[in-house]
């Protein structure tokens, strides 16, 4: 029989825009300090490209790097700068940390980008004079940043965000229309995006603030979709101050908001909330409430294809993903439901990695609660396999990492190692 035990959840997922892919082009960085004596970052390279079936030509190629430095970092005889380094880890299709096998230099990064964000919503108002690219270059940069968001790749997004959300205030305040609606359109994504690293890495102050920002220029935007998708995000205020009763009463309001249409978009904008609504409510301790806005998601899942994207992915999967959510928050009798789910289901590759690793966070947590500790450990390595910025950061992982080492009554040596990678011990 599985024990289940009294349980609460915080977890959520979010997103998948299927609109542009990222450029392979990464910016210069500051060289990083050198490689491991044993040539650990070039076994790294080259056990990860031969289990892509790539050639040293095949990864030049994919990277834009000579293979003659290929060569050399396989070899252990050169330091790559972290603009190289980024470049051979987006064409391995991973993050620069897993070839470093240390976050910590990388992170570093995020965390100095943290003031130069606060200087640019600060002066959101009078901004500095600079060059405006068209709207159609802006729409594949912001393309990008929210490529990387999905995706977890929160290293590379603080390198670009802080210039690029600098542009586009200057376009929000000089544009006229058509183009401004357009331009107040990308800075609201561009506001996202920097409001997944403030939020992840701690920075709830900043992040109420950007999201105040993204309600504000969402309405410059005249589009009462984004107006509403802003909502869901909104909910992260309530999350940080545990104030769910009030979360489900915006979200509720953001539901009532939306303009009466069978459009696939504005269905897909209605799903979104209804799922964010059943996760605050069960957080509120509302399972009657959670449930009657799951089971309109569900329906709603059934009207529209995975991936409908409006600020925040819709569809089946996703409406799955948000049902083991909810029976986590709720816990107690509850949890069976996300034990069997997470006994014959998978989230499909197609989604973002951010979502794809937040399902296997929130399926650890109610592993443990279950007495299930192995299975539990081994969603928390999927996680990390999928996104490790962002499994790094969970908090869960690091409460459900040490809870696990407490269980553990003999030395576990994969547990140590991975508590180490986040920082617990």
């Amino acid at each position: 029989m599985i024990r289940l035990f009294c349980a609460r959840s915080i977890g959520e997922s979010i997103a998948f825009w299927n609109c542009l892919l990222f450029s392979m082009e990464v910016p210069n960085g500051a060289e990083m300090s050198p490689a491991a004596p044993d040539g650990g970052l070039g076994k790294r390279i080259a056990s990860i490209r031969g289990g892509r079936r790539m050639t040293q030509a095949d990864l030049a190629h994919a990277s834009n790097v000579s293979l003659s430095m290929i060569r050399k970092l396989e070899q252990g005889v050169r330091d790559p700068s972290g603009g190289v380094l980024e470049a051979i880890a987006a064409a391995l299709g991973v993050e620069p940390s897993r070839l470093l096998g240390d976050t910590a230099r990388f992170d570093g990064r995020v965390h100095d980008a943290i003031p130069l964000l606060r200087t640019v919503i600060a002066s959101y108002d009078l901004p500095a004079d600079g060059q405006v690219r068209p709207v159609r270059q802006l729409q594949v940069a912001v393309g990008e940043a929210v490529q990387h968001r999905l995706n977890s790749q929160y290293v590379r997004l603080s390198s670009t965000l802080p210039d690029l959300m600098s542009e586009l205030i200057r376009g929000l305040h000089t544009a006229v229309d058509p183009a401004r609606s357009s331009v107040a359109s990308l800075l609201v994504a561009t506001y996202r995006a920097a409001d997944a690293i403030a939020y992840k890495y701690g920075y709830h102050d900043l992040s109420a603030r950007l999201i105040e920002l993204m309600r504000s220029v969402s309405g410059i935007a005249e589009d009462p979709l984004l107006v509403a998708s802003t909502a869901y995000v909104r909910t992260e205020v309530f999350f940080a101050a545990q104030a769910y009763d009030a979360g489900l009463r915006a979200i509720e309001s953001g539901i009532d908001r939306l303009p009466v249409t069978q459009e696939r978009q504005r269905l897909g904008v209605l799903g979104c909330l209804h799922m964010r609504a059943a996760v605050v409510a069960a957080r509120a301790r509302n399972p009657e409430v959670a449930m009657e806005h799951l089971a309109e998601a569900r329906q709603l899942g059934d009207l529209v294809p995975e991936g409908i994207y409006y600020g925040t992915a819709f569809g089946p999967s996703s409406v799955r993903i948000h049902e083991v959510s909810v029976a986590v928050s709720l816990g107690d009798r509850y949890l069976r439901s996300a034990l069997e789910i997470g006994d014959t289901w998978a989230p499909p590759p197609t989604l973002p990695a951010e979502r794809r690793s937040g399902y296997y966070v929130e399926l650890a947590r109610a592993q443990l609660w279950a007495g299930l500790k192995e299975a539990s450990f081994d969603s928390l390595k999927m996680a990390r396999r999928i996104a490790p910025q962002h499994t790094r950061e969970h908090q869960w992982v690091q409460e459900d990492v040490e809870t696990l080492l407490r269980l553990y009554r003999m030395s576990n040596e994969s547990l140590i190692g991975f508590a180490e990678w986040v920082g617990v011990i």
